[in-house]
């Protein structure tokens, strides 16, 4: 069992980042899933995966994994690369392509 250390990306539907300053610990099926033939649905006998952890630092959840004697991946967060645009620029004379609906 490994477990995932990463920091979330913001969420899209808000403009915040309350939820993506913390470091969560996620862990990776021990188990595969199976679909229940009477209802259809997918289920687990693995309760680790629905476990999510945050932790304010990187080091913290490395120190809780080699404490616990879990193996982990560290994934670290990449940097949004996003070309700052305005509303005005929609309207502007020097516009390469034609503004459409």
């Amino acid at each position: 069992m490994t477990a995932r250390i990463y920091k979330p990306s913001k969420n899209a539907m808000q403009s915040g980042f309350a939820n993506s300053k913390a470091w969560v610990v996620d862990f990776d099926l021990a188990e595969p899933r199976q679909v229940e033939p009477l209802m259809g649905w997918t289920s687990s006998g693995d309760t680790r995966q629905q476990l999510r952890l945050r932790f304010a630092t990187q080091q913290e959840a490395i120190a809780y994994c080699e404490r616990q004697g879990i193996a982990f991946q560290v994934f670290d967060a990449q940097p949004a690369t996003r070309r700052t645009i305005s509303y005005s620029d929609n309207f502007s004379f020097k516009r390469r392509e034609a503004w459409t609906h």
